[in-house]
């Protein structure tokens, strides 16, 4: 391949093969100054700005925080008429549907959800369209349920199983967006026309032929990619020939995305320091100015802050909010010890200053304790300033990914272009211990959730028969968890494919079955309360154990104690084990995630009284914290009982909330700084050696 879109770039294997990676390697500027360079925003940004600041107040003034629904238009890539929010104004042009804030219908995952949404915020979807759905086309959501066994369904009606995407799209797919900035979308094509003559042979199986099914659906949703740049007056064929089209043709992949896929969560990758070796070939030829790249990135992210979905209330209340997870990873360190911090790593967070603090896009700095202190400084500030930046272990996951690896939803790594998740939301653990107790039934309804297992009769609970009901009921979790998820990702393949991001993959990739647990520190908790101190059962009439009184103390998790800290360690082993013991859909690999960073509140609600204390329907930690006033050795304890958990056990990822007052890391700004750097420092680094 050969394009003069790439005069200026140093050569190497990306230009024989679709190889974004060596691409960066070979052309990208490591940058290891500090944030003097930034501009501030320019007066076409200020005055964009401002119509998006109205656009927000009148969202936030309509029912339900919903602008304006299309309940007609069914959303593809291609469906809808260009929008802007003001054409004279945007760099960086592209909506969702044909107007600003205007949500668009996803019927493919299940048109009751749709219409349920749409109800919710005083719509109704169009009688023809949602006719369709109920009468001639098949829904994710209806296939699902068509296949659940009466074991699945009864698990996750008790919130056993919890959040599961059999009614939502599964999200967490990361594409390769960066590839059509790169080779343009002509090759991108040619290349899925190769696989399909590859998979041409005389054996015609099943798998043969799922697979030339999926790569014809692929090259159709590229070419879908070109009508809808086509309606903003682009032609993507080609690769982009400068820095403003590298970073339009970027975004037109990821609004391709989210136009056809209403995921769990969308992130865009790792896309900052790819469009820096095009900032710099563009300055560095007197093509754009410092103010010019800052206005095109901070456009550009003004798009990704208006990503809007239709959601049902009950959606919004188990995500806490309306999030879409559009997470950037920015920075990070190469495998061959330069960091991949560059100019554009600081731009594109300078965008929190420039138009204020936000949520979204979901910007991850994946943190090195070899990062340049310029940048350390300036994302530690910053994150003092805006509480809107989230920290990755770079050094650990490193290990495992390589360096070119992006975070899908929070904290859930995988390599960009070459692997992909089958989202398996929360097996709930605390709930699990319960049942393990009460042989089966519900603690809070009492009905016969498992098969019938014998409960536990004692008036004191012994550390050992509960280990040893635990461990039974682990198995049957695991079962009837891997069965719902085999379940849900055959029919979200067959009825809501996301062949445009499988379409920026490789051909073959690494699948992993994403699992995961709720109620980790309830679970460490009450197993040490038992161990530790003595916990008395507090029975109703019919025997279910609905209460526990605890006579004396016990070591508590999250508080640097070996003694506790071993048990959660032993949990997840444990768990992970039992998963890996059933067959998954397409082979993928089972791993797990301690994460629950948004539902805990909806997980506790749905759990009763346990043996730590904890109170029917209190919140659990979220993910790995431990539970609200539980830990009383500081921060730093609580970073060190985290830092022990296995992370090769665990490879979906741990998360660890942490709120902290800025007056609380020093006395001025200049010691705030250097105190959180320290604190991020010492604390990957102790995760990083802590296996």
């Amino acid at each position: 391949m050969k394009f003069d879109a790439w005069n200026g770039f140093n050569k190497g294997k990306w230009q024989k093969e679709i190889d974004v990676r060596s691409f960066i390697q070979t052309n990208y500027t490591p940058y290891e100054g500090d944030s003097s360079f930034l501009a501030k925003p320019t007066e076409k940004t200020k005055k964009l700005w401002d119509e998006v600041l109205e656009l927000y107040k009148k969202e936030k003034d309509s029912e339900g925080g919903v602008l304006d629904i299309d309940t007609k238009t069914i959303s593809t890539i291609a469906s809808h008429d260009a929008g802007y929010i003001d054409k004279d104004l945007e760099e960086i042009v592209g909506l969702q549907t044909d107007a600003p804030l205007k949500r668009a219908i996803m019927p493919f995952g299940g048109v009751r959800i749709v219409e349920k949404s749409c109800e919710a915020y005083g719509k109704k979807m169009d009688p023809d369209t949602a006719k369709i759905f109920h009468t001639a086309r098949k829904t994710h959501n209806d296939g699902v349920f068509d296949v659940y066994t009466p074991d699945v369904r009864a698990a996750r009606s008790s919130h056993l199983l919890t959040g599961l995407p059999d009614g939502y799209g599964r999200g967490r797919i990361i594409g390769d967006y960066r590839r059509i900035a790169l080779y343009g979308v002509n090759a991108l094509i040619d290349e899925r026309k190769h696989y399909l003559e590859l998979l041409d042979k005389d054996c015609f199986t099943e798998e043969l032929i799922r697979e030339r099914e999926e790569f014809s659906e692929q090259i159709r949703s590229l070419e879908a990619l070109k009508v809808m740049a086509s309606k903003y007056g682009f032609d993507i064929s080609e690769p982009a020939k400068n820095s403003k089209e590298a970073v339009q043709w970027l975004y037109f992949g990821y609004l391709a995305a989210i136009k056809d896929q209403n995921g769990a969560a969308m992130s865009i990758g790792r896309t900052s320091s790819f469009l820096d070796i095009y900032f710099e070939r563009d300055l560095k030829n007197g093509v754009l100015t410092e103010e010019e790249v800052q206005e095109i990135m901070d456009h550009f992210v003004m798009k990704l802050r208006l990503v809007r979905f239709l959601r049902t209330p009950e959606y919004n209340e188990l995500f806490s909010g309306d999030p879409v997870w559009v997470t950037e990873s920015i920075g990070g360190m190469g495998i061959d010890g330069r960091t991949l911090v560059t100019k554009n790593s600081f731009r594109v967070l300078h965008t929190l200053e420039n138009l204020g603090p936000a949520p979204e896009p979901n910007l991850t700095v994946l943190w090195s304790t070899r990062l340049p202190n310029g940048f350390k400084e300036y994302t530690a500030n910053l994150s003092i300033k805006t509480s809107s930046i989230q920290y990755e272990n770079d050094d650990l996951m490193r290990r495992f990914w390589g360096d070119d690896y992006g975070i899908a939803c929070c904290v859930s790594a995988m390599r960009i272009g070459k692997q992909m998740q089958f989202f398996g939301a929360r097996a709930n653990l605390a709930k699990t211990l319960l049942y393990a107790i009460n042989g089966g039934r519900d603690e809070k309804s009492g009905k016969q959730v498992t098969p019938k297992y014998l409960p536990i009769t004692s008036e004191y609970l012994d550390y050992d028969e509960v280990m040893e009901k635990l461990d039974n009921m682990m198995d049957y979790v695991a079962k009837i968890y891997i069965k719902a998820l085999n379940a849900i990702h055959y029919m979200h393949d067959k009825y809501s494919y996301e062949a445009f991001e499988m379409a920026l993959h490789d051909k073959d990739i690494l699948r992993t079955m994403a699992c995961g647990i709720a109620g980790l520190s309830v679970v460490a908790d009450s197993l040490s309360a038992i161990k530790y101190a003595k916990v008395k059962v507090i029975r109703d009439d019919t025997g279910l154990a609905t209460d526990y009184e605890i006579e004396g103390d016990f070591p508590k998790y999250g508080n640097d104690d070996d003694r506790v800290d071993e048990i959660a360690i032993n949990v997840i082993k444990k768990f992970i084990g039992k998963l890996q013991k059933h067959s998954t859909y397409k082979n993928s690999k089972h791993t797990l995630s301690v994460l629950t960073i948004t539902s805990n509140v909806v997980y506790g609600k749905a759990t009763g009284n346990t043996p730590d204390g904890r109170k029917a329907g209190e919140p659990f930690g979220p993910g790995a914290n431990p539970l609200h006033g539980r830990d009383t050795n500081g921060a730093l304890a609580v970073m060190n009982t985290i830092a022990k958990l296995p992370y090769e056990f665990s490879e979906d990822g741990i998360s660890y909330t942490f709120s902290i007052t800025p007056k609380a890391l020093g006395k001025d700004e200049s010691s705030r700084v250097d105190n959180l750097v320290g604190m991020l420092d010492r604390f990957l680094f102790s995760r990083r050696t802590s296996y």
